[in-house]
Formats: structure tokens, C-alpha cells, sequence
């Protein structure tokens, strides 16, 4: 009984004791900050399910490695945003919206050169809008999202480079890649 009644008496002392405070990280997030979050995680998601299918239906090569560079980096660069929003309290949108599917509706709706053509032309729009994006968070954004659009932008500056053929590896001469600029 008595070590009943102690543990009673402790949990109401503990329950009265004022709980210290964990700062939120939420609080980091600017209103800009979720703006910028939502864009690139839906341009991020759409980037990927569209290079997905141009790694079965595209009929070059080059626009087959462009697609899995889409993926590959895409799915890194999605998922470091995804941290980045959880610890700030950020819930991102997980279906394509309305204007990506259509898009993606519009690939998936072509076939052979017409697809290639369709699929560079339309990584070259996103990855410009992406651009200005990630520029402007570089210098805008709260810290972490600073920190992540700066190197993000590094990226997506290597992928325009890829999209137009001026990307360093083929200036220098380290990659036979044919010029995706080319097929714009």
C-alpha cells in the first residue's frame, strides 16, 4: 500500500513539474520557405516518374542516360527535401498535381523521335524554372533551405548543361555523349 500511494504521490509531482520546452524547428520554415518546398517536391516527383518512362520509351541512348541521371539525382535530391520539410514541420504534397499529370499524360501519350523531342523540351523548361527556383532560395531561403537550394542548384545547373550538350564532361572530352541539344 505504501508503495502505492508513493508512486501516486511521484506521477502527480512529475505531472505537476513544468516540461522544459523543445524549441520547434518548424518556427524555421519560412512562409517562402514552404512555397519553395511544395514547387520543387512536385517539379522533383514529376522529373522522376517522367524520366522513369523515357528510360523505356525513349529511342536514343542519349536521352536513355539522361533519364537515369534524372532518376538517380532526383531521387536523392527528393528525398534530402523530404528530411529537410519533416524537420521543419513541412507537409509536402504526395501525388502529382493536376498540371505534372498532364504533362506526364502528354509524354506518355507520344512514342519514337516525336517522344525524344517531347521529353528534352520538357526537362528544359522544368530545369530552367527549377533554376530560378533554387537561386532564389540560395539566397532567400532559412538556413537549411539556403544550404540545401545552393547545392541542389549545382545539380540542376550539371542537368541544363546535360539537357543543352554544353555539360563540362563533354567540353572536356571525358564523355562520348552525343549534344542533347540537339534534339530540342
Amino acid at each position: 500500500m505504501k508503495s502505492t500511494l508513493f508512486v501516486l504521490c511521484s506521477s502527480a509531482v512529475l505531472w505537476a513539474l513544468p516540461v522544459a520546452s523543445v524549441p520547434s524547428s518548424a518556427a524555421t520554415a519560412s512562409a517562402a520557405d514552404k512555397v519553395f518546398a511544395a514547387k520543387v517536391s512536385q517539379g522533383g516527383m514529376y522529373e522522376v516518374v517522367a524520366s522513369k518512362v523515357a528510360q523505356q520509351k525513349a529511342t536514343t541512348q542519349d536521352v536513355r542516360d539522361l533519364a537515369i541521371m534524372e532518376v538517380h539525382d532526383h531521387d536523392l535530391v527528393n528525398r534530402e527535401l523530404r528530411e529537410i520539410a519533416t524537420a521543419a514541420g513541412i507537409n509536402l504534397p504526395q501525388p502529382l498535381n493536376d498540371t505534372f499529370r498532364q504533362r506526364l499524360q502528354k509524354l506518355e501519350d507520344l512514342s519514337g523521335p516525336d517522344f525524344d523531342e517531347a521529353y528534352i523540351s520538357d526537362m528544359a523548361q522544368i530545369h530552367d524554372m527549377d533554376e530560378k527556383l533554387f537561386a532564389k532560395e540560395a539566397v532567400e531561403g532559412s538556413e537549411k533551405f539556403k544550404v540545401f537550394a545552393a547545392g541542389t542548384d549545382k545539380i540542376v545547373k550539371r542537368h541544363i548543361g546535360a539537357i543543352h550538350g554544353t555539360d563540362e564532361k563533354e567540353v572536356s572530352g571525358i564523355s562520348n555523349n552525343s549534344k542533347f541539344y540537339s534534339l530540342l
